[in-house]
């Protein structure tokens, strides 16, 4: 089979990925060999590719929104028929064990692997997973659409719930690309104005199409305080206009698992008045099964850009120059 593996951690420009062959992988006993037709392309996978994120493994192969079709089953998988099309997202195993996992808080297990960082990923032809985390797609979505729910959708949907948005509250959205441009239909579903700030011309005219409010400049001030606001752009020196445009008791999410420093973060001019900055890791399955059946309940549209299996690598040159509106996914099977 064909996959892209990471050759060495650089520059998105500088192609570090490397289109190899590679023996279809064995599923384990609870383990789906899946057939890939789409794999979503998130900004995780560029923090891997560049170096954000130490590589786990050598040669591995990135992609963890992944959509296919299940090819065979470990002699113990009993989840999912032969044929049937499942997802395949970020979080791929947790202890059960550990006190986060037993008090039902997984996403912060003591032990977790992750697809695409701690074994391979989607940007391959068939690949690997637990059937105890994958997820069943809603009909409603094709494979393009399906894909960047799976990790944007998902930790999107988690961001929102952490910024502890009121009910009609007003929402900041910082930075809309494939994950912030999913939240903003949930929170608008909701009942939320949204405000976004984000740098792209093409991404504030995306954000106005679907609804918001408003959008402006990355570190503009949107032209309202705000109830919260989620920080989906890596960029550290945004944590502090997006405090600032806090109202009262207002709180903060950053979404990303890479982010760059933040300016010294002054109490009284930031945090004083209980205004509150929070983290994201990860996500529970929970999460995923909530989120998905939302998704399709909206139903929620993403906006998505192709790019064919043998451009993987030109996919993320162009999340890195924010040259993708929306969500860009690789097409990586041709036929059925």
């Amino acid at each position: 089979m064909r996959a892209w593996a990471l050759d060495h951690p650089a520059p998105a420009a500088e192609h570090s990925l490397a289109l190899v062959e590679r023996d279809v992988p064995e599923p384990g006993p609870h383990d789906l060999l899946v057939k890939v037709q789409v794999c979503g392309v998130c900004r995780t996978d560029l923090h891997l590719v560049e170096g954000d994120l130490t590589p786990r493994r050598p040669g591995v192969v990135p992609g963890h929104e992944v959509v296919g079709r299940v090819a065979a089953r470990g002699r113990a998988a009993r989840l999912f028929e032969e044929g049937e099309r499942v997802g395949i997202a970020w979080l791929r195993s947790t202890c059960g064990v550990c006190r986060f996992c037993v008090r039902g808080d997984e996403n912060l297990c003591t032990r977790p692997l992750f697809t695409g960082w701690d074994a391979d990923g989607g940007y391959s032809e068939y690949a690997v997973v637990d059937e105890r985390y994958a997820y069943r797609i809603p009909n409603v979505f094709s494979d393009n659409e399906a894909a960047p729910l799976l990790c944007a959708g998902i930790i999107g949907y988690r961001s929102l719930r952490r910024a502890c948005l009121p009910p009609g509250g007003r929402l900041g959205i910082y930075g809309f690309g494939g994950s912030a441009h999913l939240t903003a239909q949930v929170a608008l579903h909701q009942g939320a104005t949204v405000h976004v700030m984000t740098r792209a011309p093409e991404a504030r005219e995306l954000a106005l199409s679907l609804g918001c409010a408003s959008a402006q400049g990355a570190d503009d001030a949107p032209p309202e305080p705000l109830d919260a606001a989620i920080l989906f752009a890596p960029v550290g020196t945004l944590v502090l206009p997006a405090l600032a445009a806090l109202d009262r008791g207002g709180r903060l999410a950053i979404a990303g698992i890479h982010l760059s420093d933040i300016p010294r973060l002054q109490y009284d001019t930031y945090l004083f008045q209980e205004r509150e900055l929070v983290s994201v890791t990860a996500n529970t399955r929970r999460d995923g099964e909530e989120f998905l059946q939302l998704a399709a309940e909206i139903p929620i549209r993403p906006t998505t850009s192709e790019y064919p299996f043998e451009k993987a690598d030109i996919a993320l040159e162009d999340l890195a120059s924010d040259a993708v509106n929306g969500a860009a996914v690789i097409k990586v099977a041709t036929g059925p």
